[in-house]
């Protein structure tokens, strides 16, 4: 078990007079090596100590003992225990004392001849906050360790460090009393002799000491400067890479606030997404001491926040070092100070995201310490390096959403463009097709049986008409998509758009097919709030559409129920059915699930898309279901009632929503 007291306090308990002062590693070894230097100048035979942290100090100065046994035989040299350190007797004495010994934290030195003496008696302190360099296993960086102690000429300081040393190399190494005690008896018969003494080194080594001290001074100036370089190259190179590997801000953002909080050292940091106009966001990305309270997931208002307000007012770093004062910055800290006392906030500095005076987010950094804090110009300096790097990363990021959205536009263009040309080739050619052999054949069949130019002209009439029905749903769908309609909104009865919708099929279809079509709607359904004519526009093609790719022997039915407020409407069929990843597709323009050139039923595919602009210009949301193949569809749609004045004052978008909801 090692020894607890330390060497340095016994020393100020038995001369209070006594004061420590702060040396640098280089001046100590500068000393040390002076004062060996003398031993080994000098004729006299002088008791020389030297105690080291560890085994690896005193392998650096080995050859110096070896020199010096040869001068004199009273030389101990005292380190910790290591690989190949032990306590021996050769040309001068080793003592090995233990890794708990407080030893292990303190630097000796004492020389002492008849007519001469030097002592070098220090402990080492905590290294300097922000340049502490530090490898696996290893101390501080050398020129930045401090040591607090005495290095002194008296001899009664000296004699009373060699009394205190060679007690402590007497409870290690028992057997060496003999000889420790004629130690005691050559260079310690005098101790006591004089008064406590008062620290009056020779003035020529006060100024060596001085000179050294300076210079470390400088260089540790200099160890801060690169230290802080440094770091922010490394915080910044972090950033960089991570933005390298990943366009997405939430990655970015989390590895962020990792560098930030560890490097800084502060109690909290929380980065999030904002703009000119936003009144509160949800914190998702922070770090945190383990003794704060997390902020992730909570709401953080910024409206009534006149922090955030005054840095997105003038766009620069608000640093706050006492958020309990009234005012800062030329604002007053009272509006907030309940809410940064809820979270423990002593101190916070605020950086902005900025991207050519756009503000893209926030830094914030918090301190949850009694003590006010000042936020030095190397913190601020780097948290405003690494936001300008996070600014670029978000605009890289808009950059690619934005590139992935028009390339997305391109390929639903280039298959309009595809769709558009096979439906033109399809549903224009063969009825113009059709005209011209009928007009043809009644031009130059003159005597051509009446019957048979009554079927001519059906024909011909049949499919212009098909054309006009062609023509019209394209002029209908660019009036809407445009935004050229005007909505007459006023109150409806459903069971009456239906039943005008099954009197203009029947008017239309006569002599087809008429499958059986089932109504079923409550009895005191609500009226809703569309426009009249629109709506029997919905309910034809919805109704078309069902019977199209409906057998012979299916049916169709309509019905309504009230749900969430709202009138939800529902075509159902028993035909095709539809897979569930194309159950958004047919609401794309000119889509056909046979394909535009191997269809067996007709139509141009723009059927739905006029139905879905026509319900969401109307305030509603329109969407399919289905089963599967040949489990028949469901296309549903849900207006606002007549009496839900919410939706009968609200503006409509001159330009209706594109994407319909999928459920």
């Amino acid at each position: 078990m090692g020894i607890s007291t330390s060497v340095v306090e016994e020393l100020m308990a038995a001369l209070p007079a006594l004061r420590p002062q702060t040396y640098f590693k280089t001046s100590l070894t500068a000393l040390s090596h002076a004062m060996e230097d003398q031993v080994l100048a000098g004729a006299e035979r002088p008791l020389v100590i030297a105690s080291f942290q560890q085994e690896r100090f005193y392998r650096q100065e080995a050859h110096r003992y070896e020199r010096i046994a040869e001068v004199t035989d009273q030389v101990y040299v005292l380190a910790a225990a290591e690989t190949s350190f032990g306590s021996q007797s050769g040309n001068y004495e080793t003592v090995a004392f233990e890794q708990d010994d407080t030893l292990t934290q303190e630097w000796h030195l004492i020389v002492l001849g008849e007519r001469y003496s030097a002592c070098l008696i220090c402990r080492e302190r905590q290294p300097i906050e922000g340049v502490t360099v530090r490898s696996q296993g290893a101390p501080a960086l050398d020129q930045t360790r401090r040591f607090e102690g005495f290095w002194t000429l008296d001899r009664q300081v000296c004699l009373r460090a060699a009394d205190l040393l060679l007690a402590r190399i007497q409870a290690y190494r028992p057997q060496l009393k003999a000889k420790l005690g004629r130690a005691r008896q050559q260079f310690l018969a005098d101790l006591n002799d004089q008064p406590d003494p008062v620290l009056e080194p020779d003035p020529f080594a006060q100024r060596l000491v001085t000179y050294l001290q300076a210079g470390q001074y400088k260089l540790l100036k200099a160890y801060r400067a690169i230290m802080s370089k440094e770091q922010r190259e490394r915080l910044i190179n972090s950033i960089t890479s991570a933005i390298r590997q990943s366009l997405n801000p939430a990655e970015i953002f989390a590895i962020a606030v990792q560098e930030l909080g560890q490097a800084l050292a502060i109690s909290r940091c929380i980065i999030y997404r904002c703009g000119a106009e936003t009144d509160n966001v949800q914190i998702q990305h922070e770090y945190r001491q383990p003794t704060v309270s997390a902020l992730a997931g909570q709401t953080w208002p910024l409206q009534d926040n006149p922090l955030y307000q005054w840095v997105r007012q003038r766009q620069a770093t608000l640093a706050i070092e006492d958020t309990q004062a009234d005012r800062a910055a030329d604002l007053s800290l009272k509006p907030v100070q309940r809410r940064l006392a809820h979270w423990q906030v002593s101190a916070c500095l605020l950086v902005p995201l900025i991207y050519q005076k756009r503000l893209l987010g926030m830094v914030e950094l918090h301190l949850c310490q009694p003590e006010p804090r000042v936020w030095s110009d190397h913190e601020i300096e780097l948290v405003e390096a690494i936001a300008a790097q996070l600014s670029v990363a978000l605009i890289q990021a808009e950059a690619y959403a934005n590139l992935e959205d028009l390339n997305q536009q391109l390929a639903a263009l280039e298959r309009t463009r595809s769709n558009l040309i096979a439906i033109t080739g399809h549903e224009l050619r063969t009825p113009l097709s059709t005209i011209r052999v009928c007009l043809e054949s009644l031009n130059t069949e003159p005597d051509m049986p009446t019957d048979m130019q009554q079927v001519m002209l059906e024909t011909a009439i049949t499919d212009a008409e098909r054309m006009r029905k062609l023509v019209q749903d394209f002029l209908t769908l660019s009036r809407i998509e445009s935004g050229r309609i005007e909505w007459n909104l006023e109150s409806l009865s459903l069971q009456e758009c239906i039943d005008l919708a099954l009197s203009s099929r029947r008017a239309r279809s006569a002599e087809e097919r008429q499958l059986p079509i089932r109504v079923q709607l409550p009895p005191k359904l609500p009226c809703i709030r569309a426009d009249g004519e629109w709506m029997v526009e919905v309910l034809s093609k919805l109704i078309d559409n069902a019977c199209k790719f409906t057998d012979a022997d299916g049916e169709v039915r309509i019905q309504a129920a009230l749900r969430d407020g709202l009138v939800e409407v529902t075509v159902a069929d028993t035909g095709r059915g539809i897979e569930p990843n194309r159950l958004e597709t047919v609401f794309e323009r000119f889509y056909q699930e046979e394909g535009a050139l191997r269809r067996s039923v007709g139509g141009t595919g723009l059927g739905l898309a006029i139905c879905r602009q026509i319900i969401e210009g109307l305030g509603g949301q329109i969407w399919a279901t289905s089963a599967g193949k040949n489990q028949g569809t469901q296309i549903h749609f849900t207006l606002p009632r007549s009496e839900d004045r919410s939706y009968a004052d609200k503006p409509r978008s001159r330009t209706p929503a594109r994407k319909a909801k999928v459920k």
